[in-house]
């Protein structure tokens, strides 16, 4: 018998990478930021399978001053532009410093005050996605 041979529109696929990807180094460079300055009870919260979700990962903190807020968010720019050479595309929330966005286009970050994560339940309003706690041990 003859061998039969392969169709020629057969590909054959190639073994994914275990390395990481720039948006996870990037979340990376975020969550070592944050656990510079003590950040409270980070969640990275995956929403690359959510439909219509504006980014591929939120990574969220809280912080129980106005002043640790800003250490926090100053603390993920400086790490991030460091480890990445990335700035974030938008602020918001310097100002006040109750909650602090940080837009790197694919990776939201917010540092919230403790009492306005409670507030806005960022983790309820995405609870369909999935949801990583960070340890800290602080």
């Amino acid at each position: 018998m003859a061998k039969a041979k392969k169709p020629a529109s057969v590909k054959v696929l190639k073994k994914k990478s275990k390395k990481k990807n720039a948006e996870e180094e990037l979340k990376d460079h975020v969550i070592n930021g944050m656990l510079e300055k003590k950040a409270k009870e980070i969640v990275c919260i995956d929403l690359r399978n959510v439909k219509n979700a504006v980014a591929d990962f939120f990574v969220v903190c809280h912080a129980d001053s106005r002043t640790h807020v800003e250490a926090i968010a100053d603390s993920v720019v400086d790490y991030v532009k460091e480890k990445a050479g990335e700035y974030p595309v938008h602020k918001e929330g310097v100002a006040n410093a109750e909650w602090i966005l940080l837009d790197y286009a694919n990776i939201v970050v917010h540092v919230f005050r403790h009492e306005q994560r409670e507030f806005y339940g960022i983790e309820r309003l995405w609870a369909d996605a999935e949801i990583q706690q960070i340890a800290n041990n602080f």
